[in-house]
């Protein structure tokens, strides 16, 4: 058995499952970097796959729970963070088969590379035994994740419930506009401003990025908006 095998065995045993086709694992730990027969394929394969399972896992934990939310929580546990951090746990990262530059640059620890293995891994596995084996097998992965999991923990980010409530009103859409960037780049601050003109709401808003800026303004405008709608 040469290094590549043993490696592939190891990882085998840290994942739980061994593989009946071993060429199926061998591609799914190789990155377009490292050959020409490498592991996309089978990402887009594993999305699929994975994006099911844990489709139906929710559907059948959250019997009340409406579809909106169901895919906001499908969504927390399908990203690609939460794919990075499953593979950090199972040290994917240990045994995937990159090119010297990938190597060099760190690509093992890249989150997006990472999770792309993770999806080639459950791919894999799905053409190797089967949807009903593989399904055992995320859930198992999975964990606490899918048993603690709260609906009121995906709820909808203020941007998006000021844009409803606005457009269930037939009233215009907010605007943002960047007021200040302070600090070094490394620790700047951003300052946005968000304005709906139609009811003369103004608000501001401060973070450590655009973004978050943008929700604490909108979420103040919609305080706002809530109160002057309700008087």
């Amino acid at each position: 058995m040469n290094q590549q095998q043993q490696q592939i065995e190891r990882f085998c045993r840290r994942l739980g499952y061994q593989f009946l086709d071993p060429q199926l694992i061998t591609k799914a730990l190789t990155h377009r970097s490292a050959s020409n027969h490498h592991n996309e394929r089978l990402e887009f394969l594993g999305d699929a796959v994975l994006g099911m399972v844990i489709a139906r896992a929710l559907f059948t934990q959250f019997p009340k729970v409406d579809e909106g939310q169901l895919s906001r929580m499908r969504s927390s546990l399908v990203k690609g963070k939460t794919l990075a951090v499953i593979a950090k746990e199972i040290d994917l990262g240990d045994y995937i088969n990159l090119g010297e530059g990938e190597l060099k640059s760190g690509g093992f620890r890249r989150a997006s590379i990472l999770a792309d293995a993770f999806e080639a891994v459950i791919g894999a596995v799905y053409l190797d035994a089967g949807f009903e084996k593989t399904n055992t097998l995320i859930l198992e992965l999975y964990g606490q994740r899918l048993t603690e999991i709260n609906p009121a923990d995906t709820q909808k980010d203020a941007k998006t419930r000021l844009q409803e409530l606005l457009q269930s009103r037939r009233l215009s859409l907010p605007e943002y506009e960047l007021l200040d960037v302070s600090g070094e780049p490394h620790d700047q601050t951003f300052e946005v401003a968000c304005c709906i003109t139609e009811k003369a709401i103004q608000t501001k808003g401060s973070g450590s990025s655009r973004r978050n800026a943008e929700q604490l303004a909108a979420e103040k405008a919609l305080t706002e908006l809530q109160q002057l709608l309700a008087s």
